[in-house]
């Protein structure tokens, strides 16, 4: 069974200013060392990123990656609209297409 590894909503209106997660710095550290590892073993990096009307609207400054995020060509990205990655995205497909079980 191949692994994939999932990077949820890390976005600089998420991450920045009055909507900051607790403690991004470290937590974007961590994502960083997860994501180098899963890479050196092999295993696809998902990009998920949220989009709706306000703050993180396609696009804008504020849908885009949190800059700290450590990001590679390969890595695979994906535009959600709910708060359920799969749903009305194209991650299971994705998945599917790199080898990993349905879930």
């Amino acid at each position: 069974m191949k692994k994939a590894l999932l990077v949820i909503d890390i976005q600089q209106a998420l991450c920045r200013g009055e909507w900051a997660a607790f403690e991004i710095d470290r937590v974007i550290a961590n994502i960083n060392q997860v994501t180098r590892r899963a890479r050196r073993a092999g295993a696809p990096v998902f990009l998920i990123q949220h989009e709706d009307d306000g703050t993180l609207q396609f696009g804008s400054e504020g849908w885009h990656l949190d800059p700290r995020l450590a990001v590679v060509p390969a890595d695979i990205r994906i535009r959600k609209t709910a708060t359920d990655s799969f749903h009305l995205s194209d991650l299971q497909t994705q998945l599917q297409a790199c080898g990993t079980p349905p879930r």
